[in-house]
């Protein structure tokens, strides 16, 4: 089943695993790319910051992006789209 947003990360990010735990204890499906192994992945990350790679960075269907955000923040994005 694929996610409500795409969540671009790195294996080595402790946000990106923090983050990844939360949203799955709370339920919220989402798909993952690793920057590092995806170059395109890199430019949308950096598009979404400023020129910056910064992880983890989510980006939701509408083209809207959140960079580390908490789950509250996950959460309030979801139910504004829907």
């Amino acid at each position: 089943m694929s996610g409500t947003f795409t969540m671009y990360s790195t294996p080595w990010c402790g946000y990106c695993h923090r983050l990844k735990g939360q949203l799955k204890r709370e339920g919220i499906t989402f798909d993952e790319v690793d920057i590092e192994q995806v170059p395109e992945a890199a430019f949308i990350v950096e598009q979404a910051n400023n020129g910056n790679q910064t992880v983890p960075t989510l980006v939701f269907a509408d083209g809207t992006a959140l960079t580390n955000p908490s789950v509250a923040q996950v959460k309030a994005q979801l139910a504004a789209a829907s």
